[in-house]
């Protein structure tokens, strides 16, 4: 299915993969709100578990900026080594196996830099991509804000992680519903966001 600014863009769990991008030591001490959104991404895993939604991993640059933070539990997941900013080209194997492929959850840092051009080299394949506002940052809020603003224009949808998990499960007959509702149950870190969209931001208009 074509991404487009008119699509629906639904989410179903046998149709969707999750991205997790660049979440590494270095960062730590350097991107704004990193600890929130680190603990929304890994809520997202922990729910892509249950819903068996498969997850891929990036790491930029690991000899000079670290291996992915402890806290995210992504255990058991092989992180994929890139110098390259979009996370595609090290995910392009993954990506061609799975012709059922339509939409991809999108999770990480920076906004501005590796999030930014993952979401233009999705959408340039035809995916709809899902960015999960709560848990992708940079190391300014201007970049972040830009960055979110212009994967909108170019067709992202903007979802935070609650409203992403909401549109997998679908229903609370959901043989895991009461799994997942413990997940979004537990408090949601502020990472921010409230302060990006007051005052009816015009990028967002």
């Amino acid at each position: 299915m074509a991404a487009s600014r008119t699509s629906l863009g639904r989410v179903l769990p046998g149709s969707s993969i999750l991205f997790l991008c660049d979440m590494q030591e270095r960062f730590r001490h350097s991107i704004v709100h990193f600890p929130q959104i680190v603990s929304v991404a890994a809520r997202m895993l922990r729910v892509a578990r249950l819903l068996q939604v498969p997850a891929l991993l990036t790491e930029q640059y690991p000899q000079g900026l670290g291996p992915t933070v402890p806290e995210l539990g992504a255990e058991g997941l092989q992180p994929l080594s890139k110098t390259c900013f979009s996370m595609v080209p090290a995910l392009q194997q993954e990506l061609d196996s799975r012709p059922q492929l339509q939409s991809v959850l999108l999770c990480g840092i920076e906004a501005q830099v590796c999030v930014l051009h993952t979401t233009l080299d999705l959408l340039e394949r035809g995916l709809q991509v899902h960015v999960v506002v709560d848990a992708c940052s940079s190391r300014s809020q201007v970049d972040r804000l830009m960055a979110l603003a212009r994967m909108r224009q170019s067709g992202a949808f903007l979802s935070t992680s609650e409203g992403l998990i909401m549109q997998l499960v679908r229903d609370a007959a959901h043989p895991q519903f009461k799994e997942i509702q413990k997940i979004i149950k537990e408090p949601v870190p502020d990472s921010g966001l409230l302060g990006l969209f007051q005052g009816q931001n015009p990028l967002f208009c």
